[in-house]
């Protein structure tokens, strides 16, 4: 007697609209690069004392894409500001965005948008987050160490719900 396989539930690229059974995301990188850094301490030499109380830190997260040179090409930036504060007088400041080159092969039309949003910015992500911690610590601040970020989440509630994005 032949056995019938047990029906499976897939999660077909995490939203991406990609099959996981067809191997990786058709996505590659061509460079990555800051296209923009700033790290400032408003208040100088009395941040120090201040950093004793722990500060209140807002980051705030967005990407954007926009297509360049050949098709397929896209131009990922991912932006990441922080903002610590204490008794709301500022500490610190950095403010990141971090580029890369990537390039979206052999998937149809409606599904760049979301692979370019949602796996690019994931894939530069770790690297972004490096940068962040060590300008703060280079700043004399313990390192900042950013959460993850669901950038699926993310994309729907920056590009389905706002239309951004230039691709």
């Amino acid at each position: 007697m032949a056995e019938n396989p047990e029906p499976s539930i897939k999660n077909v690229g995490n939203g991406t609209g990609v099959d996981p059974d067809q191997g990786s995301v058709p996505l590659g990188i061509g460079a990555q690069y800051i296209k923009d850094l700033s790290f400032e301490n408003p208040r100088g030499i009395e941040t120090l004392s201040a950093i004793q109380n722990n500060p209140d830190v807002n980051v705030d997260v967005s990407t954007n894409a926009r297509s360049v040179g050949e098709e397929g090409m896209f131009e990922v930036s991912v932006f990441i500001r922080a903002e610590a504060t204490v008794d709301d007088a500022p500490v610190f400041i950095v403010e990141l965005t971090y580029s890369g080159i990537i390039q979206v092969s052999d998937v149809p039309e409606e599904d760049i948008k979301p692979i370019v949003l949602i796996e690019g910015p994931k894939h530069l992500f770790p690297f972004a987050r490096a940068i962040i911690s060590n300008a703060v610590r280079d700043g004399g601040f313990p390192p900042l160490l950013i959460n993850p970020i669901d950038f699926g989440a993310l994309y729907i509630e920056q590009h389905i719900n706002s239309n951004g994005s230039d691709i």
